[in-house]
């Protein structure tokens, strides 16, 4: 009896060792891929993903080559767009269908081959380790990264405006990330251009969601880099967030322009006013920049309560 309550006791004590190994699931990730005629590399970029993921899933922003055709026998699952509508958007349509698909962990990465499939075990790590929402490959973090300066200069400029340097994110820009079922759920890209990036870490922020960064390399050179314009590009991404930084704060980004127009349209109006009433002189300057500065800085201040209000009750609900 002794014996057998032992051997009892002593399987009670294996079961609870082992109990957390056996509750531990390999976590469900899935690879998402936005592509537009990518059908040299979007192969490649496939095969290599499928190495570390569960899932593959490309957006086909209206290509018009066989790039879904070759995603498509390979296994992955397509979505299609009938028309090429941006990169914002397929960023989009991969984030609502990675919803549906309920995955612990969702990979965004570019179908050109400039991401490394082989970086998503660095880039899970820290959401499987709980130290983090989002992961971003950054390049800049990478040991001799070879960047061309024009893209440094743009990037630069970029974080910024979004502040990103003060958050200690030193590459706003990159579509190399990993995001956890919570980020997942709470971030719901509308930016149909390349102002996507910056939409989602601005939400991320707002959501008090955790961010961090490890670092990446890219290959820029490869078969068919892309040939997106860096100007349009950079274009898109600095009206982009400017864009979702006055939507964040209204009263700030219009109020205070709209507060300071109506101090010079006060100044100048005190000013015409004395000259007239010493010395008879009406100065249509004067006159011009009183009105002028009025007229913006009514529209500015109406603008910034507009929206203050329309953002509350969108919060609210």
């Amino acid at each position: 009896m002794i014996r057998k309550k032992g051997i009892l006791h002593n399987t009670g004590k294996m079961d609870k060792q082992s109990k957390p190994e056996e509750n531990r699931r390999k976590p469900y990730i899935i690879a998402c891929i936005p592509a537009y005629n990518e059908e040299k590399t979007i192969a490649k970029v496939i095969l290599k993903a499928r190495k570390y993921v569960d899932k593959v899933i490309v957006c086909d922003d209206g290509s018009t080559d066989m790039t879904a055709e070759i995603a498509e026998a390979l296994g992955a699952e397509v979505i299609r767009h009938e028309k090429n509508m941006g990169y914002g958007a397929a960023i989009g349509s991969l984030f609502e269908k990675a919803r549906e698909e309920a995955p612990d962990i969702m990979i965004t990465l570019d179908a050109d081959g400039q991401h490394n499939p082989d970086d998503i075990p660095r880039l899970i790590k820290p959401i499987i380790d709980g130290e983090a929402d989002v992961v971003i490959g950054s390049r800049f973090l990478a040991l001799e990264a070879e960047i061309p300066t024009y893209r440094k200069i743009g990037i630069k400029i970029i974080n910024w405006i979004t502040g990103a340097k003060a958050k200690k994110i030193s590459d706003t820009q990159s579509g190399y990330r990993a995001y956890s079922k919570k980020a997942l759920q709470l971030i719901k890209p509308v930016e149909m251009g390349m102002g996507v990036s910056t939409e989602i870490l601005l939400k991320a922020e707002q959501n008090n969601l955790k961010i961090k960064e490890v670092p990446i390399k890219i290959l820029y050179r490869v078969e068919e880099p892309s040939t997106i314009n860096p100007l349009t590009h950079a274009l898109d991404v600095i009206f982009s967030t400017i864009k979702q930084l006055s939507m964040r704060h209204p009263l700030m980004f219009y109020g205070i322009p709209g507060v300071i127009s109506l101090l010079v349209a006060l100044g100048a109006g005190l000013m015409l006013i004395h000259l007239f009433n010493t010395t008879r002189y009406f100065s249509l300057p004067l006159a011009i920049i009183t009105v002028g500065f009025g007229i913006a800085g009514a529209i500015l201040c109406s603008t910034a309560i507009i929206i203050w209000v329309l953002v509350s009750l969108i919060r609210e609900r």
